[in-house]
């Protein structure tokens, strides 16, 4: 069993991690970041060179939650049982997966008309060690993976991989986020491996609009994919995603209640982010949240509706219908205090934080041949660097060397 800080009285003067060596434990804080590969590092996995953990201490900080009594782990804690907590007290129990950095569309706000240079396959993680990263997660108490893309439809062993997520005992909840265009041909293949809430990206239903966006015609098949998948209790709940676009969203607020309405979606807008690979993003390219209830206002009254602590959306009912509408302002209004979060690229790299420029490999261990506990190790190290937030309105901040389609939606 390794060491675990209760309070700061309790702080040991060094931990030994088997992957990442001793380090100093005087300071209650650390900055665990991922280094290149090296030859054989101490803790190394037998089998060839890994990605190690190194940890440098940065200034003291005082723990979070240690004042209140609660168990706050330190990078080394690989007890399943202790929460898989940050250094600012953070517990992680949601994770994105993606499946593939492709992608059928080509959104202005994403990526280059031409599209972009794709990964190897080779490089993806497979079907199957998806779902053994999945049970070290679950093990560890994430309770919702949520799959996605680039486009995860693209990925033929969909199905199977749902059907195989929903067979990890203490897994809460299965999502899948998508663009909507091959949902309608796989909606019953989903369906029946299990099904997953569904999330589905709409920006505009009027199909110009939609074109110009997306430079593909394709509106017509993602509202025949959201009508397919309201005839799927097993798809359900149904969340339509519109990115709050400046001069776009102003005039297709009605179409997309519509829409949203007839196949009991919920409508939710995101604010732009800066993750586009042409790095064009500017704040003025979006509506806030702030702007966009005032614009929703004139339609009927809103009504904040209780959402749970971590949640990503502020979600309201709207006029005498009680039509609920979310809003995601991670620029104008960061929710990052009570991130619950994780994501895994789909070429194998946990990311703590969607705009973190550090990642933790774990592809390439699980390749040289690396123990439950040493994914455990790596993951929990990964987790305890998790930054306080993302730092967009801050002097200085870079975006992540990733566009959002090599990250996961």
């Amino acid at each position: 069993m390794r060491e675990v800080l209760r309070s700061a009285d309790s702080i040991p003067t060094s931990v030994v991690d088997p992957i990442a060596g001793e380090f100093d434990a005087l300071s209650p804080a650390y900055d665990v970041i991922s280094a290149a590969r090296t030859g054989q590092p101490a803790g190394a996995i037998a089998g060839g060179p890994v990605r190690a953990l190194q940890v440098r201490a940065v200034p003291p900080a005082p723990l979070p939650m240690a004042q209140a009594g609660a168990l706050v782990p330190s990078p080394s804690s690989v007890d399943g049982t202790l929460p898989l907590a940050d250094r600012f007290g953070r517990v992680a129990s949601d994770i994105r997966i993606s499946l593939t950095d492709r992608c059928n569309l080509r959104c202005e706000y994403c990526m280059p008309a031409e599209g972009l240079p794709w990964q190897p396959r080779e490089e993806h993680l497979t079907a199957d060690e998806i779902i053994r990263i999945s049970r070290v997660l679950v093990g560890l108490g994430i309770r919702t993976i949520r799959l996605t893309g680039g486009e995860p439809l693209l990925r033929k062993d969909l199905p199977e991989i749902i059907a195989a997520l929903h067979a990890i005992p203490e897994l809460e909840d299965v999502a899948l986020t998508t663009n909507g265009v091959l949902l309608e041909r796989q909606a019953a293949a989903i369906a029946a491996a299990g099904g997953a809430r569904l999330n589905v990206s709409l920006d505009s239903a009027d199909p110009e609009e939609f074109k110009a966006i997306t430079r593909r015609d394709d509106l017509d098949r993602v509202l025949a994919g959201l009508v397919e998948a309201r005839r799927h209790p097993e798809l359900r709940p149904i969340k339509i995603n519109a990115v709050a676009l400046k001069g776009v969203t102003e005039g297709a607020l009605d179409g997309l209640l519509a829409v949203a309405s007839s196949v009991d979606a919920e409508l939710r807008f995101i604010e732009p982010m800066p993750l586009d690979a042409d790095r064009a993003w500017t704040p003025d390219d979006g509506l806030s949240g702030a702007q966009l209830r005032d614009l929703l206002a004139q339609r009927g009254e809103l009504r904040p509706v209780e959402t749970a602590k971590s949640a990503t959306a502020q979600r309201y009912e709207l006029g005498p219908g009680g039509q609920v509408v979310g809003f995601i302002s991670s620029v104008t209004e960061p929710f990052c205090a009570s991130c619950d979060r994780l994501r895994l690229t789909a070429d194998g790299q946990l990311r703590s934080c969607l705009f973190s420029h550090d990642e933790t490999d774990l592809r390439t261990a699980l390749r040289a041949g690396a123990s439950a506990d040493e994914l455990e190790a790596l993951i929990r190290g990964a987790v305890w660097a998790k930054p306080q937030g993302h730092g967009m309105n801050e002097p200085g901040f870079e975006p992540p060397d990733r566009p959002m389609s090599a990250i996961g939606g």
